[in-house]
């Protein structure tokens, strides 16, 4: 009996523990069957989101970008010794290595304070900036975002922050000296002004087809205009306010415009400039509805203006002049940002035509640009700056609050020289495409626009 009941109380722990085991085991099989569906969906939302998510930001915030290709040209260079090195200095400077692994470990960026609360505050980070394309000039970070005061948001005329009530051309007064950290460099020694007219000859550019210099400049191709028109620059008005403000053309963001034009046309580009000052012009004026505003702009001179394409907003930056003046070749310069927005799905084909003039300046200028940023939807913006319009849209930040005209100009020239290189040499392979389909026929020079 004894003998019995001891086989059965084995037999007993034997079944318990199979029991056990198959109840592990069907654990084991749900848990690895779930985390394989898990995946799997994961997997398949992520290939999603790359193909409905048209956002110009990187997964890793910029972080990526903000490093030059010299950085990972080295670090391809530790492993292949014979690569070719360049004449720059090293990128593996203490500071670089130090700022990209404290980014990479933390998502604050070392340059720029804010980034230690972004994440804390709610909608703080909603619309940072973030580097899409480095640029040479200097380590000033992201553009600063204007501010409206008082007065402009109400759409009063405000005072000139202590200048004259003049509104002329203040260009040729001396310049300021730089700031001890504006970024000093030397140009390439065959540097003239692209198009090879010169920026100060006065003739048209023309990159090697005498047919394109003779454009009929009554035909308009370009359009400059600004969303806010009233971002001004202490020198122009005598002030050393942080955020100067003005309605006279000649003392704000216009006078950038005018030079921009003006040197254009030079280059046989039809060129109009749109100066409306929304503030005194807009019924029941609100800033925040700028890039509306400015978007019915944009239409009404597409709309005259069958063969424009190409389109320009240009802004000031609301840094101090150590941070937007670049020194080359013993001259002040103005820097510039090429900004685009997070809300253009096509946004990158507008990418890629900031990218031609940013990378001309990169080779023509060194210093002069602060590279391409992205930006979203915030105060007074729609989240793509009216580019969706064109691919051919870009806005561009000229200078800073304390930028001089003589800087201001200078700037505005070599901009237009590299804008009109652009537009010739997209014109030129326009027509070289419709010869090779034609058999060799001649496209029309005021049938072509610029590509993006």
């Amino acid at each position: 009996m004894n003998r019995k009941w001891f086989q059965l109380w084995n037999m007993a722990r034997l079944r318990d523990k199979l029991l056990d085991v198959l109840s592990l085991g069907r654990t084991l099989l749900l848990l690895a069957g779930g985390s394989l569906v898990f995946f799997m969906l994961l997997g398949a939302g992520g290939v999603a989101g790359q193909k409905l998510n048209s956002s110009p930001v990187p997964s890793m915030k910029g972080l990526a970008a903000s490093l030059s290709s010299g950085f990972f040209m080295e670090l391809l260079g530790m492993e292949v010794p014979h690569l070719p090195k360049g004449e720059e200095p090293s990128s593996f400077s203490a500071q670089n290595i130090s700022s990209f692994a404290f980014r990479l470990l933390t998502n604050i960026d070392p340059e720029n304070p804010k980034s230690l609360l972004s994440r804390e505050v709610p909608g703080m980070a909603a619309d940072d900036p973030f580097l899409l394309r480095k640029g040479s000039g200097g380590s000033a970070g992201a553009p600063a975002d204007y501010h409206p005061g008082p007065d402009e948001l109400a759409g009063d005329v405000p005072p000139d922050n202590g200048g004259n009530a003049s509104g002329g051309d203040t260009a040729d007064k001396p310049e300021s000296t730089p700031a001890a950290d504006a970024p000093v460099v030397t140009a390439p020694a065959a540097t003239q002004a692209p198009g090879g007219g010169g920026a100060e000859s006065g003739d048209p550019g023309d990159p090697g087809n005498g047919a394109m210099s003779a454009q009929d400049t009554s035909i308009k191709r370009i359009l400059i205009y600004h969303s806010h028109p009233r971002e001004a620059y202490n020198p122009l008005l005598g002030a050393t306010s942080d955020n100067p403000s003005s309605a006279v053309p000649g003392k704000n963001v216009m006078l950038v415009g005018s030079y921009i034009t003006k040197q254009l046309e030079k280059h046989g580009i039809g060129t109009v400039h749109m100066q409306e000052d929304y503030a005194t012009e807009v019924a029941d004026y609100n800033w925040n509805f700028s890039y509306k505003y400015s978007r019915i702009t944009v239409k009404a001179a597409m709309a005259a203006n069958k063969e424009m394409d190409a389109m320009f907003d240009i802004h000031r930056d609301s840094q101090r002049h150590g941070k937007t003046t670049a020194v080359i070749d013993g001259q002040n310069y103005a820097q510039v940002y090429f900004i685009l927005g997070h809300g253009n799905k096509d946004w990158k084909k507008n990418e890629a035509f900031a990218n031609k003039i940013h990378q001309r300046l990169e080779k023509s200028y060194p210093g002069l640009s602060r590279g391409i940023w992205g930006k979203s939807s915030g105060n007074g913006n729609n989240g793509e700056y009216n580019q969706s319009l064109s691919p051919n849209s870009v806005l561009i930040e000229v200078g800073g609050i304390d930028n001089t005209g003589e800087e201001l100009k200078r700037t505005a020239e070599v901009l237009a020289d590299t804008i009109a290189e652009v537009y010739w040499e997209s014109q030129g392979a326009q027509q070289a495409s419709v010869s090779g389909k034609t058999g060799g026929g001649t496209a029309e020079a005021g049938e072509s626009s610029p590509a993006s």
